[in-house]
Formats: structure tokens, sequence, C-alpha cells
């Protein structure tokens, strides 16, 4: 048991690594660390259960740090704590290029750093979905194997973001007793003090929200452990409301958003050292205290051990599936079963909406892949993204695997996150793609972390119909194709929504976004080749009759337009091949060779798709056909919306035929 003196010191080792670092850098929030840093030694001396020699035990409790800007609060924990990744020379490159210790705590750069938090909220999200998976998994393997707690750190302005009050209020319906929240109630935001912007009585809106609250003076360690030790004991998710002030100790800027994000400066920091009786050099951190720190780190290592033990007893099935779903694995004879039921979609040949096309596929794959989890934002009789079987996970019945989101798009989108990230799941969940505004902020974290996240966005164009331009994407698909490393795959028909799940579940490093329609298409991929065209990223669905002169670029429901448009043009005497793009990126990563003999042949380059043209230049040039939206849609029935915007296969032919043969007049005079 350490002495008060030494706690305190521990906490102090914690506020000018913090601070010197910052300095050191020229940038940063330090007001945060100094705040905070009673809570953290608390929480990971007493509390927390980890190894620092092992950062991927399973059973680790997980700590999401929600308020990300005061990052050298975790990367000064990290150091203290013996985590090899965060050594000293990574908290003195602090912001630098190419540092461990970035900006904010960057997921996969550094062991320890349990996901990316940068806006504010997001970490919210992220651990009532670590929270779920752990109930989830729990219900299946049993507490021997999974029962660890999640963490959560918060800020003023974590509970502002909308995200937060989604996420709550479906974390107290589904009782996450494993979940608890520290909030650093210093009441200070940027702009200067939170009763500027803000009255709310969190406390209290926490407990309309099914949570227990606490409180504590978050500068006080018996203080803190008490209330830890009391939210812990709760069967409902808990709030520990820890009264701080920012900046603590640089008596010139504490209390002050001056302390909140930048620099302290030297003077303030050398006073800052003689107020809390430091007195050593910057980055230095006598050896008593490191060792403290160092003890603490391994305090787990004995519970790691015998968890170790009860794994290795489990009978080997069970322990093998165990660590097939935290390896991310996919289950044998996942393929097979696509192929096989490609195959029947070649012989059935059925004309049904892709979303309709997604639950024929989850059908198929929720059988095989038992991690799955599904879910819709209150639009599960929309999305179809519910099968037989799959139970809804409740507060009742953790084992379940699906989970009624209700109207939180972008709380389903950060709790996803979070399920992603603690691994043992697959989540996907569904919306319409017009609301994908909603999550936009998850889905680019989503992306930025390389999560296995999939997205079935439904209603893909203006052919959902009546209800009108509020709910019909125009842009949407343009600007999901703008994230870095999201896969965006727009399905054709029943064969492709089977070959782009399959390519969703296999995508280990980054998330994907289903595009699916509302109105029936035909089966258009009738060959009966087990190759997965999808992964091309585009394809030749239909050739020319001798060489190409024109070439239609597609993707979903206007595929089939495509393929009227190449009939009439063939009839017409222009040699014409139709291309399926069901997905812009993998089509991006494809050979040189492989793109350039869609792209640098000599043929008219048309591209047809019910959303805007940004984006498309890329494969038709400046100069190729476009067809499709450049406004908003508008209400009425989806066939009369697509010939009254133009988007018909005639309007194709016209516009080629015009590019082709511009004066057919003044050719036919010159012949006579």
């Amino acid at each position: 048991m350490t002495t008060p003196e030494t706690a305190r010191d521990m906490a102090n080792a914690i506020r000018f690594l913090s601070a010197d670092a910052v300095e050191n850098a020229g940038s940063g929030h330090p007001g945060l660390p100094l705040g905070a840093a009673d809570i953290a030694t608390v929480l990971f001396t007493r509390f927390m259960r980890f190894d620092p020699t092992m950062p991927e035990w399973p059973n680790r409790d997980r700590f999401v740090f929600s308020a990300g800007h005061g990052s050298m609060l975790l990367y000064s924990l990290l150091h203290l704590l013996g985590y090899k990744d965060i050594g000293i020379e990574e908290i003195r490159s602090f912001r630098q290029l190419g540092s461990k210790a970035a900006g904010h705590p960057e997921y996969g750069h550094a062991a320890g750093i349990e996901t990316t938090t940068g806006p504010l909220g997001q970490g919210i999200a992220n651990a009532v979905g670590m929270a779920i998976a752990e109930r989830h998994l729990a219900a299946r393997f049993g507490d021997e194997l999974v029962d660890h707690r999640t963490y959560v750190f918060v800020g003023d302005g974590c509970l502002m973001e909308g995200i937060s009050q989604e996420a709550i209020s479906l974390a107290g319906q589904l009782k996450l007793s494993k979940l608890t929240m520290l909030w650093d109630d210093n009441g200070i935001t940027i702009d200067g003090a939170v009763s500027l912007a803000d009255a709310t009585d969190q406390l209290a809106r926490f407990q309309a929200s099914g949570w227990d609250t606490f409180s504590c003076d978050g500068h006080d360690q018996d203080e803190i452990a008490a209330a830890l030790e009391a939210a812990n004991a709760s069967d409902k998710p808990s709030l520990v409301d820890c009264r701080t002030t920012i900046g603590f100790g640089a008596s010139g800027k504490a209390g002050t958003a001056k302390a909140h994000g930048s620099p302290l400066g030297e003077d303030e920091i050398k006073q800052m050292r003689e107020t809390l009786d430091w007195p050593h050099e910057p980055f230095e951190v006598p050896a008593n205290i490191t060792d403290q720190w160092r003890i603490a780190g391994l305090r787990s290592a004995a519970a790691r051990r015998k968890w170790e033990e009860r794994h290795a007893a489990l009978d080997a099935e069970q322990r093998g599936e165990f660590d097939r779903l935290h390896r991310g694995d996919l289950p044998s004879g996942l393929q097979q079963r696509i192929e096989r039921a490609k195959r029947n979609a070649n012989e059935m040949r059925p004309a049904v909406a892709t979303r309709k096309a997604s639950e024929m596929a989850l059908e198929v794959i929720n059988e095989i892949v038992p991690e799955t989890l599904g879910g819709s934002a209150d639009l599960t009789g929309s999305n179809n993204t519910l099968t037989e079987g799959l139970g809804v996970l409740s507060a009742e019945n953790h084992d379940g695997r699906y989970i009624h989101y209700g109207i939180r798009e972008h709380a389903m989108a950060g709790i996803m996150n979070g399920l992603a990230l603690h691994g043992g799941v697959i989540p996907y969940g569904g919306t319409f793609l017009a609301f994908s505004d909603y999550a936009r902020g998850a889905i680019r974290l989503s992306a930025l972390m390389g999560l296995r996240v999939v997205y079935v966005l439904t209603h893909d164009s203006i052919g959902l119909g009546e209800d009108g331009p509020t709910h019909q994407p125009v842009e949407h698909l343009a600007a999901l194709r703008a994230i870095p490393n999201l896969a965006v795959m727009r399905p054709a028909d029943i064969v492709e929504t089977l070959e782009c799940w399959h390519l969703a579940l296999e995508s280990e490093d980054r998330p994907t976004v289903l595009a699916l329609s509302r109105q029936a298409v035909p089966a258009l991929r009738t060959d009966e080749h087990d190759e997965n065209k999808s992964s091309r990223g585009a394809y030749e669905l239909v050739s020319a009759h001798g060489e190409a002169k024109v070439t239609l670029f597609a993707t979903g429901t206007e595929v089939e337009i495509a393929v009227a448009a190449q009939k009439s043009l063939e009839q017409d005497g222009y040699p014409t091949r139709v291309v399926s793009v069901p997905c812009f990126e993998l089509f991006e990563a494809q050979t040189e060779t492989y793109r350039a003999a869609f792209l640098d042949d000599p043929s008219l380059k048309v591209a047809i798709e019910a959303g805007v043209r940004q984006g498309w230049d890329a494969l038709i040039g400046r100069h190729g056909i476009f067809v499709g939206m450049n406004g908003f849609g508008a209400s009425g029935k989806a066939g009369e919306l697509y010939t009254h915007f133009g988007i018909t296969a005639d309007e194709v032919v016209r516009q080629v035929r015009e590019r082709m043969d511009p004066n057919p007049k003044d050719s036919e005079e010159t012949e006579e």
C-alpha cells in the first residue's frame, strides 16, 4: 500500500511529464492532465486490470480516453506503467512527426491505446460498444473467461456533444453494469466557463437515462477510490462526477481557459514545481516513483496467469473458437457457402431489391459466422438487417445478436466501432443512406482506425420514391467515397450483393459501406463462375460485338439501365460494352494494366449513376458523358423520377448518338 505522499508524487509525475511534453512541443492541452492526474492514478493503481507485458490480453479492462485532446495524460500513464512503446523519447517528441505520442491517442500507434478519440464524445459511444461486446461474449463463453470492465474518461465537451445522449440512453436501456464513466468536471471549455453555453444537470440527465451517479473531489484520492468502489458495485452503468480544477498546480492559470489548450510557459511551470514540491528537471521522474508505477503496472500479472490457466483448461473446440474470434479469422466454409448461394441465385435469377438481396446474403452469413452482431437505427424492416434465429440483444438477453439501436445513427456507428475495437464480434448496422450524414463522424473514425465495421445503407437513390428529396441521397455516395480507407460498395443484383458482403467480412483493415436499393433489380450476373468479380471493383459485365466504341460504366440499380442502353446502341451499329463498378476503391487498387483496359482505350466513356457526378471523372475523364443527378430529387414514383431526371436507357442512347454523330443530317446531305 503506497503512502499518501507517494500517491501524490505518482500523480505529480503525470502532471510534470505532461506539462514538460506540451512545453517542449510548443502545443497541446496541459490543463486536463494536471487536473485529472489523481483520478488516473487511483484508477490505474487500484482498479484497472491490465498487463503491460501482454497488452492484448483479451480479458483486460478497457480504458477509453474520450477527452482525447488531453492525450499527454494517457501517454504519461503508459510510459510510467512500463508499456515499451512509450519510452521517454516518445514523451520528449510529443506531437512531432513520427512520434507514437501523437496529438491525440492514435489507435494502433502504440500498445495500450484502445481507440482514437479525437472528436469529443466518440469515446463514450466506443465504450458502450466495448461494454456490449464484453457482456455478449460473457454470455457465450462464461464469466470465467470473459469478465472485465470498461472505463471511459470524459470531459465537459464530451457530455455536450449529442452523441453522448444517444450512447448513454442505450447503455442505460441495456443495463451495462460493467461500464463506468469518469467525468473530469472542471467547468471549463475553450471559450471559458461551461456556464457560457450549458446549464445541464448532468447527474439528473444520467439518472433519467438509467445510470447510477456518484460524486467525489477529483483531487482526493481516497474519495475517488470510494466513489469507484460504489460505482463498480452498481447493477447499472455508472457515472462518477470528479470535481477538479483544470490546470491544477499552475497557480497563474489554474481554473481558467488559459490552462486548456496551450503550453503553460516556462515561468508558470517553474512556479508549479515549487507549488507541488517537485524539484526535478524536465522529463525526470525519481526512481522510487517510477518503481511504484512499474509495480502498479504488474499488479494484475497473477490474475492474467490464472486466466490463462482457465483458458488452457477449456475443451479444444471452445478454446479454438474463442481464439479464432479474437484473431479475427473467419470460419472455414464461408467462401464455399457464398459460392453455393451465388450458383443458386444464377439458377433462380430473382428480381429483388438489393436490400432484400442483402437480407438473403445475411441469412447465409449469420448462420455460418456466429460472431456477426447486427442492428439497425429503428429501420429494421426497411434495412432488412434481421435474420431468423439471431435473437435480440437486451438487458435480459446479452446472448442476442441483434441490437435495436433506436433512432441513434451517430451512436450506432460509434458503438459499432467500440464493438470492433473490443474484438470477438463483427458488427453491422443499418440506416438510410441519406442518414449517413448523422453518422459521418464515426464512419470517418472507422476508416481512420481501419476497423471491420459494415454499414448497411439502404434507400440509396431517388429510386426510394415518394419520401422525397429529404430522404433521396444524391451527394452521399460521392461524400462517402471521399473518405480514405472506406470501401463504398453499390451492388447491381443479388450475385454482386453476395460478393460485396463476402468482401466486407474479409476486410480486416477497413470498414465497408453497402449502398442498397429499395426498388427491385433483375438478375444481371448469370455466369456460373465462382470468381468474385466484384473484388476487382469494376469488371466487364457485357461485352461489345467487336472493338468497343462506347464503354458504359454504371453502379447499382443503374447497371440495368446500362444493359438496356447497350442493346440499343449495338443495334445502331455502335459496339458497346457495359462495365459494372461495384466499388471505386477496389478498382483503384488494381494493377495499372487492368485499369488501363477500361480507361485508356479510345472508346467514348459514359457513367450512369443516380447521384452527382463528383468522383466519376477519374473513370470517364472530364469530357466523358455523365447521366445522373445535378441537383436534389423530388417526390414521386421511382420510374417516373428516373424519367423526369433523364436517367434512362433512351437518354444514354441519345447522348451517345449525339456525341458519336453530332451532325447526322449534314452527313446525309453530303452523301446525297
